[in-house]
């Protein structure tokens, strides 16, 4: 199935729309030991689903295919593999990597491969804060393929925009277990009835190596901010508006407290196009415009690009896309 052009912020689609209601986001938490790693069905009836974009090598969107049941083996997306573990991590584990049955890797297109759990927010989930912790070691990645673990929010109910993307880069981590953790603090009301979407990712192209191994999942409350304090609690950035955009697009970031800040404007490929702040910032909100511009000055191709903002708190980005 092939998204719109104004849909590519979505990278999930579900068949059935979600309805608001007052039911809370359940906690999840898995190791994989338990799962019978000879069973195709094993990842789809724990709840994982996979889904798809491709991008031209310069970045520009063509198509996206999914929502699909996560496979437990061959190659594509995800396999549940043994052997891999350390002490903490027992005998089995999540193996993440790309599309390798998408032919459009012959043409050197850039696919990026989504593997993830996905509920919807409710209302009892407003100011609270929930918390993605898991294991993580390096498989057989090579570059230029590249690997991150994810939050994101999809609305459903606006072009499937997502309007959340907290993530950690898995491209460079050591080939031993480590422990990462992601947060998101679900803060206002324009969230409920939106998707809530956990899990790992990969691009790729040419067929090039990109598996990443994890273990000791959980998706877990770990905070409530409380309703009426005053400022914010966490640096922020909000979806740029309008997006998609042809001349410039608005990006609204605040700070949680005074401190260094770097609002950079990325290709699918992590290539720096263009840096709308870089330096100190004092607490408070903040505004960026983007006019679709290279650094030197010339008019970037048109295509999705991230904005990334990184604070002392960590890293936030939001999808753009640039239609000349």
């Amino acid at each position: 199935m092939s998204l719109r052009p104004t849909s590519v912020l979505a990278t999930a689609l579900l068949l059935l729309a979600p309805v608001a209601s007052q039911a809370a986001l359940v906690s999840y938490s898995q190791n994989f030991e338990t799962l019978t790693q000879a069973d195709p069905n094993a990842l789809t009836a724990d709840g994982w689903v996979v889904y798809g974009n491709v991008f031209t090598a310069s970045g520009t969107f063509l198509y996206g295919y999914g929502t699909f049941p996560a496979p437990n083996g061959g190659a594509a997306f995800s396999a549940i593999a043994a052997g891999e573990g350390g002490d903490l991590q027992g005998l089995q584990q999540l193996s993440v990597y790309n599309d390798y049955n998408n032919a459009d890797q012959a043409k050197g297109f850039l696919i990026e491969s989504d593997v993830f759990q996905q509920d919807t927010i409710g209302v009892a989930d407003l100011h609270t804060t929930w918390t993605f912790q898991f294991d993580a070691k390096l498989g057989n990645l090579v570059s230029p393929s590249t690997a991150l673990a994810f939050i994101k929010t999809i609305d459903p109910l606006h072009g499937y925009a997502m309007t959340n993307y907290f993530h950690v880069d898995m491209t460079a981590i050591p080939n031993t277990w480590s422990t990462y953790t992601i947060s998101i603090p679900l803060d206002s009301t324009a969230l409920v009835g939106q998707y809530m979407q956990f899990g790992f990712g990969s691009t790729a192209s040419w067929y090039v190596s990109s598996g990443v191994f994890y273990d000791n999942l959980t998706f877990t409350k770990t905070a409530s901010a409380g309703v009426g304090a005053s400022g914010p609690s966490i640096s922020d950035l909000r979806p740029a508006a309008p997006n998609p955009f042809s001349s410039s697009t608005r990006l609204d970031y605040s700070m949680a407290k005074a401190g260094s800040a770097d609002l950079t404007i990325y290709d699918v490929t992590g290539r720096r196009v263009a840096t709308l702040f870089h330096g100190e910032a004092g607490a408070g909100p903040h505004s960026a415009t983007w006019k679709g511009l290279t650094t030197d000055g010339r008019t970037a191709p048109a295509g999705v690009y991230n904005a990334v903002l990184q604070t002392a708190a960590g890293r936030i980005t939001h999808r753009i896309v640039f239609s000349r």
